[in-house]
């Protein structure tokens, strides 16, 4: 299992960014699929998690509404849009799938003027 997250950099507040997160050695489509986050110090937070086909979406505490979590099956690529980004939502993204333990490198995201 190889999860490559990719899509992260720096951004001015109220700005938006994509995430993607490209799965390979298992069968993607069969997997529900998570983004994480971590800030130094502090454990991994759930961000949002997809169904296998996408027909079920949760999200963590007071992201709904910025972040759109979805899915192309066909490109094994789960996204992550990231609208009115904040200062807080600063930190390194990661996705996961569920029944894995293995989790990628993760991306990079900086909110700051």
């Amino acid at each position: 299992v190889q999860l490559v997250e990719s899509g992260g950099g720096l951004v001015q507040p109220g700005g938006s960014l994509r995430l993607a997160c490209v799965g390979s050695g298992f069968t993607f489509s069969w997997h529900a699929m998570r983004w994480y986050r971590q800030v130094p110090g502090k454990e991994r937070a759930f961000v949002a998690r997809i169904s296998s086909h996408g027909e079920e979406i949760d999200y963590g505490d007071s992201l709904e509404g910025r972040f759109i979590i979805s899915r192309d099956n066909a490109k094994n690529t789960l996204y992550l849009q990231m609208n009115s980004l904040k200062p807080e939502d600063t930190a390194v993204y990661y996705c996961k799938a569920d029944g894995y333990t293995t989790w990628g490198k993760g991306t990079q995201v900086t909110v700051s003027s």
